[in-house]
C-alpha cells in the first residue's frame, strides 16, 4: 500500500477537487480537514471523501466559486453563510469569530448555514483548546434517522462534540454522531463489501439489517433506540439548534450525501465557545479538570477521549499515511 506524508496527501486532495470546481480557499480548507481525519484513523471522514465531494462539486450540489461571508452578528452571536460551499473554510471562519467574541464577552455561539457535509466536528474545535477556551460543536446532515415511534428518516446523524483544554497535556476530546455508528461506518463496509452488526441500520421496510447498502437506502438507529428514546431526543435537539435558530434546512429537506446529483443540502453548523476566565478562572478550570483526570485514571482501562486519535495523528506526522489504491486511483482521477 502506498505511502504519503501528510503535505502530500493534502496537495493532493487540494488539487482533486480544485480539478473538480472549488476555489482555493475552499480547497484547502477541505483538505486539511480530510487528511486531518485520516491521519486520525477515520477512514469514514478522511480521504474516501474525496471522490464525493467532487462529484458535488462536478453536479452543482456545492457551488465551488463560495465564499463564506458574515451574515448577522450581535454581542457573541455571529452567523456564517457559506453559501453553498464545501464546509470547511465556513466553519474555520465561525470558530474564529466565535473565539474572538468569547475573548471578550465571555460565551459565544458561531454558526454556519447554508452548508454541506463538515467533517469531524471536534476537528473544528482544536483552535478553540488552543486558545484555552472549552468548545461545543453541533451539525445536522441529510435525513437518515427516524424519529421516536417513527419508521421513516427525518433528522440525521446530527454529531456533537466537545473539548476540554488540559494544562500541558492534549485536550478532552468527544466526538460522537447520535446514531449508533456514523453513516460513514455504512459507506466503507459498503465499499468493502463486509457486512454490518444488527442494531446499526434499519432497511427501507423498517426492518433490522446487517446489508450496508439496505442501511443506506433505509434508516439509522438511534443510539439506545433498541431500549429508550433517549437518542432520537437527543438528534430533534440538535437538528433545532443548527436549523431553526439559523435557517438551514432541516435533514429530511436535503438529498442524501451518498448519491451523486441532489439538491444543495444547505444544512447546519453551530459551535459554542466558553472562557473560563469569565466564570470560576482559567487556574481553577485547569486544576479542577486535572482532579478529574487523575480520579478517571485510576481505573486501568480508562482511556482519555481523543488520545488515540492522537497517537494516530502524531504517528502519521512522522510516518505518513498508507492510502489504499483505490483511493490512490480516486484522486488521481478526479
Amino acid at each position: 500500500m502506498p505511502t504519503l506524508s501528510l503535505n502530500e496527501a493534502q496537495e493532493a486532495v487540494t488539487l482533486a477537487l480544485r480539478a473538480a470546481g472549488a476555489n482555493a480557499l475552499m480547497a484547502e480548507a477541505a483538505a486539511r480537514a480530510l487528511v486531518l481525519a485520516e491521519a486520525q484513523g477515520l477512514a469514514s471522514h478522511g480521504l474516501s471523501r474525496v471522490g464525493q465531494y467532487a462529484a458535488h462539486l462536478r453536479n452543482g450540489r456545492v457551488d465551488g466559486n463560495a465564499v463564506p461571508e458574515l451574515r448577522h452578528a450581535k454581542g457573541g452571536a455571529v452567523l456564517i453563510d457559506a453559501h453553498d460551499g464545501l464546509a470547511f473554510a465556513a466553519c474555520e471562519r465561525a470558530v474564529s469569530e466565535g473565539i474572538a467574541r468569547a475573548r471578550e464577552v465571555g460565551i459565544s455561539i458561531a454558526a454556519v448555514t447554508n452548508s454541506h457535509h463538515c467533517g469531524v466536528v471536534v476537528d473544528h474545535l482544536r483552535p478553540v483548546a488552543e486558545a484555552g477556551m472549552v468548545g461545543l460543536g453541533f451539525a445536522n446532515s441529510p435525513a437518515a434517522m427516524p424519529a421516536a415511534g417513527g419508521r421513516h428518516p427525518i433528522f440525521g446523524t446530527n454529531p456533537v462534540a466537545a473539548i476540554f483544554p488540559r494544562r500541558g497535556a492534549d485536550p478532552l476530546m468527544i466526538d460522537l454522531s447520535l446514531s449508533e455508528v456514523a453513516r460513514g461506518k455504512l459507506m466503507v463496509a459498503a465499499k468493502e463489501g463486509r457486512a454490518i452488526p444488527l442494531g446499526w441500520a434499519l432497511d427501507r421496510d423498517g426492518q433490522p439489517t446487517t446489508d450496508p447498502k439496505a442501511g443506506m437506502e433505509g434508516s439509522m438507529l438511534p443510539i439506545g433506540a433498541v431500549s429508550s428514546p433517549k437518542g432520537a431526543m437527543l438528534a430533534l435537539t440538535v437538528e433545532l439548534l443548527v436549523t431553526a435558530l439559523i435557517g438551514a434546512n432541516f435533514g429530511f429537506e436535503a438529498s442524501s450525501f451518498f448519491v451523486d446529483e441532489g439538491n444543495r443540502p444547505r444544512i447546519g453548523q453551530a459551535f459554542i465557545v466558553i472562557d473560563p476566565a469569565a466564570l470560576a478562572g482559567s487556574a481553577v478550570y485547569l486544576d479542577r479538570v486535572e482532579v478529574l483526570v487523575t480520579e478517571m485514571l485510576r481505573d486501568d482501562g480508562v482511556r482519555l477521549p481523543g488520545a488515540r486519535r492522537e497517537q494516530l495523528r502524531r504517528r502519521a506526522q512522522e510516518h505518513g499515511l498508507s492510502v489504499p489504491d483505490s483511493v490512490l486511483k480516486q484522486l488521481a482521477h478526479e
